[in-house]
C-alpha cells in the first residue's frame, strides 16, 4: 500500500518571487501577552449593533430582534434592547444573526495551495511571511478573530512577528497564539523524507529526538515568542485493509517532560496525533489538544474526558486532499482515509470527548475555512454543538476564556454578522457580512 504525510505534497508546483527581503524589519518586536491584544485604533465612539437576531452561545438562545452595545473595545451590554447612549453610532445590520467572532484553533498563515515541498524550498522567509500578511487579513475579513497558528513550516518565528504587527495595528488579522516551527524527530513527520538526501534539504520541523532535546527546543522557541509547543506525534499515515496505520514518534515519558516544561514556561503543548498509540500517549501526559484525532481508543477518549483534552478533528483539509489529489494513488489514499474519519468521529462523538473547531487551513485558500463547521455539522454534530465547540472552547484552547468567543458584558468586542439563522443552516457561517474586532469595525 502507499504510504503519505497527512499533507501528502502532491499538488503542481507554484511559482515563487524574489528579491522581497526585509520588509517586515520595520515590525516592532513587542512582547507576546496573556492579554488578548487590541488594534491600536479601537473605536472610541459608542456603537449600538441591532439585528434581528443575537446568539447567547453559552445557553444556545436566541434574541429575536437582538442589540449589542459597544463601548471602546468592550461590550457593555447585550439583549433585546440595550441603552442607546446619546453619542452612540447605530448600526441596523438587519436580517442577520450576531455571532462572537470566529475561532480557528488550528491554521497555517505561512502554507497556501500548492506543492508544500516546494513552496518551504523555492519561497524566502520574506516572501513567506508577505504571504502570512495576506492570508491573516483574508481570515479576519471572513469573520475570523482569533487564531491559533500551528507550526511556520521551515519559517521559525516569522510568526511571532506577524502577530505582534496585529497585536501594534500595523496590519489587519486575527488575535493570534503562535508556535513558530513544530518540533518533530529525525526522519519524522516533516523531515523533507522525499528529497535526496545529498542535498541536506532543511526540515520544515525543529528537531528534537529526547526528552532533553523537546525542553531544550521549547526554551529556544519561547525565547523567540512562541504562546505554545506543536509536537509532531504520529506519521507516516498507512491505510491497510481499510484500518489507519500511524507510528508514534515520541514515548509518553518524553511528551510528559514537555507537557511539564510548558507548565514551567506557561505554554501549551499541543500534538499532531493521527491514531493510537500516539494518541494514548499524548492524553496520559495531559498535552492540551490532540489534531487531528483521526483515530481514538475508548481509553484515550476517557482519559481526554477526564482531563478535558480537546479534539481537533480538521476535516476540511482531509476533505480538500481527496477531492484534489494530483494522482490516482494519492485520491484513493485520502479517500479511504476520509471514509475512515467520518466513522470514527461518530465514534468520538457519542463517547462525549470535547472538541474545539480548527480546519488546518492554508493548504486550502485562507478564509474559507468556515465550511469546517459545516463538515462537523454534516458528519454528526448538532449546529449548536459546533458553534459552542468553536468560540466557548476555541477560547478556552487559545487560553482567552472570559475574553473572547462569547457576546457578554466585560467581553472584548469580537462580533460577526452572518445571513439567515446559523441553528437552522450551518453554513451561514461561511458567508459572514459584518466584522468587528475589539470594538473596531474591520468589515461592513
Amino acid at each position: 500500500m502507499p504510504i503519505f504525510s497527512v499533507r501528502s505534497r502532491l499538488f503542481l508546483p507554484v511559482f515563487t518571487r524574489s528579491g522581497l527581503a526585509a520588509i517586515f524589519a520595520l515590525m516592532p518586536a513587542c512582547l507576546a501577552s496573556g492579554q488578548a491584544q487590541q488594534p491600536a485604533n479601537s473605536a472610541s465612539q459608542p456603537i449600538v449593533l441591532h439585528a434581528a437576531r443575537v446568539l447567547q452561545v453559552e445557553s444556545g438562545t436566541l434574541l429575536e430582534p437582538g442589540e449589542v452595545l459597544v463601548d471602546g473595545e468592550r461590550i457593555r451590554a447585550v439583549g433585546s434592547q440595550v441603552e442607546h447612549p446619546s453619542n452612540a453610532k447605530i448600526l441596523d445590520l438587519g436580517n442577520v444573526t450576531l455571532l462572537p467572532g470566529l475561532i480557528d484553533v488550528h491554521t497555517h498563515l505561512f502554507l497556501h495551495p500548492g506543492n508544500e515541498d516546494m513552496q518551504t524550498v523555492n519561497e524566502s522567509v520574506p516572501w513567506r511571511t508577505i504571504l502570512a500578511e495576506q492570508a491573516a487579513k483574508a481570515d479576519l475579513m471572513a469573520g475570523y478573530t482569533a487564531e491559533r497558528d500551528m507550526g511556520t513550516e521551515g519559517v521559525g518565528s516569522a510568526d511571532s512577528s506577524l502577530r505582534n504587527a496585529i497585536d501594534q495595528g500595523i496590519i489587519p488579522g486575527p488575535r493570534l497564539r503562535v508556535s513558530g516551527n513544530a518540533i518533530d524527530i529525525l526522519g519524522g513527520h516533516e523531515d523533507a523524507n522525499r528529497f535526496n538526501p545529498a542535498q541536506h534539504v532543511l526540515s520544515n520541523a525543529d528537531y528534537a529526538n529526547s526528552a532533553e532535546q523537546l525542553v531544550e527546543v521549547m526554551r529556544a522557541q519561547h525565547k523567540e515568542g512562541s504562546d505554545l509547543a506543536k509536537i509532531y506525534e504520529t506519521g507516516p499515515d498507512k491505510m491497510t485493509d481499510g484500518a489507519l496505520h500511524t507510528p508514534y514518534q515520541y514515548t509518553e515519558a518524553q511528551l510528559a517532560a514537555a507537557v511539564e516544561e510548558g507548565r514551567r514556561l506557561g505554554v501549551q503543548v499541543a500534538v499532531h496525533a493521527m491514531g493510537e498509540p500516539g494518541a494514548f500517549y499524548a492524553a496520559k501526559a495531559g498535552v492540551g489538544s490532540i489534531e487531528h484525532a483521526t483515530q481514538l481508543s475508548d481509553e484515550t477518549m476517557r482519559l481526554m474526558r477526564e482531563k478535558q483534552i480537546f479534539s481537533v478533528p480538521t476535516l476540511a483539509i482531509f476533505e480538500y486532499f481527496a477531492q484534489h489529489a494530483a494522482t490516482a494513488d494519492a485520491s484513493a489514499f485520502y479517500s479511504a482515509l476520509l471514509d475512515y474519519k467520518k466513522r470514527e468521529f461518530k465514534r468520538q462523538i457519542a463517547a462525549g470527548i470535547p472538541f474545539a473547531v480548527g480546519s488546518d487551513v492554508g493548504p486550502f485558500p485562507h478564509g474559507t475555512q468556515a465550511v469546517e463547521m459545516e463538515l462537523l455539522v454534516r458528519y454528526g454534530m448538532k449546529p449548536m454543538a459546533v458553534l459552542q465547540a468553536d468560540m466557548i472552547n476555541g477560547a478556552k484552547l487559545l487560553g482567552w476564556e472570559g475574553q473572547i468567543g462569547q457576546l457578554k458584558a466585560g467581553f472584548l468586542a469580537d462580533i460577526v454578522a452572518v445571513p439567515g439563522n446559523p441553528l437552522e443552516d450551518i453554513t451561514a457561517v461561511e458567508h459572514v457580512t459584518f466584522v468587528m474586532k475589539g470594538g473596531t469595525v474591520v468589515r461592513q
